[in-house]
């Protein structure tokens, strides 16, 4: 037990503290809810899922502060948590048949809702052995298994993002749309498209090719010289067969904040409902959230690398923090 406890009391806590400042914050700003990260219970109607995700996040929340032995704590435990991982399986089959269907493609064939599904099994099995709850003391001991929990729960915030950006982040989505988004990255003083910039132009004029949509918009800020981002996104994309009239130009892309937000505009004027956004995969779980609190659902497709990125993992780690402070963001600028 000694093992089984303090892990299902991270997870509990994080999976159901995560849960219920969703559904407050969403309280306080709209479309701050992003539980749709862990888990879907659609197609349920909104007001029931919502229940089912209060519901789940308080039973495991209080589970992860204070586990209890007592028959009836015990029992609901069992039932939450049971009825959580049959979801998060049912979704993860659902990815799945997608992948079967061949409406996405994806380099990593684990779901997140797998991994989900994995940490609350083990919520389960701790509800099923627990014996005796932990006795509340502030012994040394009691102090370092504090320090213990307190370690794991920030592993868990560092390993929630990182585990989105591989699973969601290296699925393609790719599917009919409106319009292609592709976000920008270095340009050299010279103008020529650093590589990275160059992987994701590339995959956007891929899509545009195979008949995908019929506009690209590429969003960027200020180059190394004189030639900002977009401007070199153009000049690239002609030479890969894309005519200049398809093309338009976000020149306001500084950030992914405002790329949504200068792209959106562009957006509606060509009436595009559906679209689709390409980037790096480790930087499409924040394009995905983003647009999704602009109210406009993306479809996002990861571009190929023609090489790893040298400073990958640093980019990756970057991300972590840049992901949960655009989550956290509406809760500090609502009023």
């Amino acid at each position: 037990m000694s093992i089984w406890l303090p892990a299902a009391q991270t997870i509990a806590v994080f999976l159901g503290g995560f849960s219920l400042l969703n559904l407050l914050g969403e309280l306080r700003t709209a479309s701050f809810d992003a539980n749709l990260w862990w888990i879907d219970f659609r197609p349920l109607p909104l007001w029931l899922s919502r229940l089912a995700l209060a519901v789940g996040g308080m039973t495991l929340l209080v589970f992860g502060i204070q586990p209890e032995t007592s028959r009836w704590r015990r029992t609901v435990t069992l039932v939450v948590a049971g009825t959580l991982v049959v979801v998060t399986l049912a979704n993860s089959v659902q990815f799945w048949r997608l992948v079967l269907r061949r409406e996405i493609t994806t380099a990593c064939p684990i779901p997140f809702s797998l991994l989900v599904s994995a940490g609350l099994g083990i919520v389960t099995v701790a509800a099923i052995r627990v014996c005796h709850p932990p006795a509340i003391d502030v012994s040394f001991k009691a102090r370092r298994r504090w320090l213990r929990f307190f370690t794991a729960l920030a592993t868990c915030f560092i390993v929630f993002p990182l585990a989105q950006m591989i699973c969601f982040g290296l699925t393609d989505y790719r599917r009919p749309a409106d319009a292609i988004v592709v976000l920008g990255a270095k340009a050299h003083a010279d103008g020529t498209p650093s590589r990275a910039l160059a992987d994701r132009v590339r995959m956007g004029c891929q899509l545009y090719r195979e008949g995908l949509a019929p506009r690209i918009i590429f969003s960027g800020g200020p180059g190394d010289g004189d030639v900002h981002e977009t401007e070199a996104m153009r000049r690239f994309a002609l030479t890969l067969g894309v005519p200049d009239e398809a093309i338009l130009l976000d020149p306001h892309g500084w950030n992914t904040q405002l790329t949504v937000e200068h792209s959106s505009k562009l957006l509606d004027d060509l009436g595009a409902r559906r679209v689709l956004a390409v980037s790096h995969f480790y930087h499409l779980p924040r394009i995905k959230l983003t647009f999704a609190r602009a109210g406009r659902d993306v479809f996002t497709v990861p571009a190929e690398q023609t090489e790893t990125l040298r400073r990958l993992q640093w980019y990756m780690f970057r991300e972590v923090a840049a992901l949960w402070a655009y989550y956290l963001h509406p809760l500090a600028v609502s009023t």
